[in-house]
């Protein structure tokens, strides 16, 4: 081989090399810095440590493990079959709040919609469904309108105190409370009023939250599967009072009915066809879901902090008292004496903070994005816990104390107390939930003084806070 050739070859091989070596780090430049963590096992990923740490009754476990171990911004993990991203702070809370339809999008787990979703409707469940809902909510649920529930939610709470508390020395909380919200939600949403209708709702019902985020596995006796029987259940009652009231609308009967079910059927495009029903039948199934539920819990964790906290029910029961002198024997509550209940609200958020009513909130990326130097793939899911903010002592102080005062003046800073969500995805229903919480303590206090009968009783999320033995509380009434 003569010294020309010998040469040719040596360039070929260090140019092919260089070349290689070029393609190789090319090509890990080109893979993108994604967040720290891990995925977990396979298929069901880390969705059994995440439901393990809620069960256990410490769901922050779960993410202050990994903040620590990962990163105080985002981390990776993967949940409900998933890759997802975790936000953490006041500012992974603002990034994904004030991104919506800019980076993210509204996204349900796929266990929730086989729950509470028509499966012949499941193709046209689209991203779209939850904005057209939120376009009725902000009517319905303004304050002119929320006034005028005022007395309905304040009458039913007086039946419900005498029939189910009154009559008893002691009580378990929250399965009263799931009971009377349900009846509640029933009444402004459906305008039903017979117990027995409200009945067939609430029964199946207390089946589906469990399996929201259960692993979907569809085998009698597991979870999930009693959340899809379940759902299958309400789908066809809410079907038959549809069509019921589409009867009774066709026929003028109830014309003044204000309640968001007839609202939608009067005003939206009714096509008249069976997917319209049951497209209906969503929209009302996820209302009830977040109004129900959530409120049910705050309650019964506020009822919680009043009878362990002698000195936090005083302060709440004069200021009741207050305004219970002001009013004439027999006078419902009104929009005013709503407002002075100021101490009983810090109290109330002070209680959500402490047991927040729900863990967070899922989203999809539709589009490549960076956060903390980190890249979110399109198609993966992200998740806004509360867990990252309530007990950070460096947005509250002594984050495990009772302390109501948190919320004078100007409150938290901003996107640290989200039990609610927060910027234009705030929950629409924050107000109606403010209204049912303060009725219903205006009308325990002024009733009742409390005592816990199992001080140590553990709190429990499945997924949202349950007293293990259902909050066991001793009544003495006030004359």
């Amino acid at each position: 081989m003569d010294f020309y050739t010998q040469l040719f070859l040596y360039v070929s091989i260090l140019y092919i090399s260089l070349y290689l070596l070029f393609l190789v780090f090319r090509k890990k430049s080109s893979v993108p810095n994604l967040p720290p963590g891990k995925k977990g096992w396979p298929i069901i990923g880390e969705s059994p440590a995440f439901v393990g740490a809620a069960k256990s009754g410490c769901p922050e476990k779960f993410i202050n493990d990994r903040t620590a171990k990962y990163s105080p911004d985002v981390f990776r993990t993967s949940l409900l079959g998933e890759d997802m991203a975790v936000f953490c702070g006041a500012a992974g809370n603002k990034f994904l709040f004030s991104g919506q339809n800019k980076y993210i999008t509204t996204w349900w787990p796929t266990s929730m919609k086989k729950v509470a979703i028509f499966p012949e409707t499941m193709e046209k469940f689209n991203k779209d469904d939850p904005k057209k809902m939120r376009s009725f909510l902000p009517e319905f649920l303004k304050p002119e309108a929320l006034q005028c529930y005022i007395p309905i939610m304040d009458s039913m709470t007086r039946e419900h105190m005498e029939s189910d508390w009154s009559p008893y020395k002691e009580v378990k909380v929250f399965p009263l409370t799931k009971n009377y919200t349900f009846a509640l939600a029933c009444r402004l949403f459906m305008n039903i009023k017979d117990p027995k209708v409200v009945s067939k709702f609430a029964d199946p019902f207390a089946r589906i939250a469990p399996g929201f985020t259960s692993v979907p596995i569809n085998v009698p006796g597991t979870p999930f599967n009693k959340a899809v029987e379940g759902g299958k259940v309400i789908r066809q009652e809410l079907l038959n009072i549809i069509r019921q009231r589409k009867q009774e609308i066709s026929e003028g009967k109830d014309a003044n009915a204000r309640d968001l079910l007839t609202r939608l059927l009067t005003e939206a495009d009714d096509d008249g066809s069976v997917y319209y029903e049951m497209d209906t039948s969503n929209k009302i199934i996820g209302l009830l879901i977040a109004s129900h539920d959530t409120t049910s819990t705050s309650i019964t964790v506020i009822v919680n902090y009043l009878a362990s906290l002698p000195h936090i029910y005083e302060k709440v029961y004069k200021e009741q008292m207050d305004i219970a002198k002001s009013k004439a024997p027999g006078e419902l509550l009104n929009w005013d004496d709503i407002q002075k209940m100021k101490y009983s609200w810090n109290v109330a958020c002070e209680s959500m903070r402490l047991t927040p009513p729900a863990q967070g909130s899922f989203r999809e990326a539709i589009t490549d994005f960076t956060f903390a130097g980190y890249t979110i793939p399109k198609g993966w899911k992200t998740f806004w816990t509360v867990y990252t903010t309530h007990k950070n002592p460096k947005y509250f102080p002594d984050p495990e104390k009772f302390d109501p005062s948190r919320f004078e003046g100007n409150g938290p800073a901003p996107f640290t107390y989200v039990p609610f969500g927060g910027g234009p995805r705030m929950c629409p229903g924050k107000e109606y939930a403010r209204l049912e919480i303060l009725i219903f303590m205006h009308n325990l206090v002024t009733k009742f003084k409390l005592e816990k009968v199992d001080q140590d009783e553990k709190i429990i999320y499945n997924p949202s806070p349950v007293p293990s033995n259902g909050l066991l509380i001793r009544l003495q009434p006030l004359n």
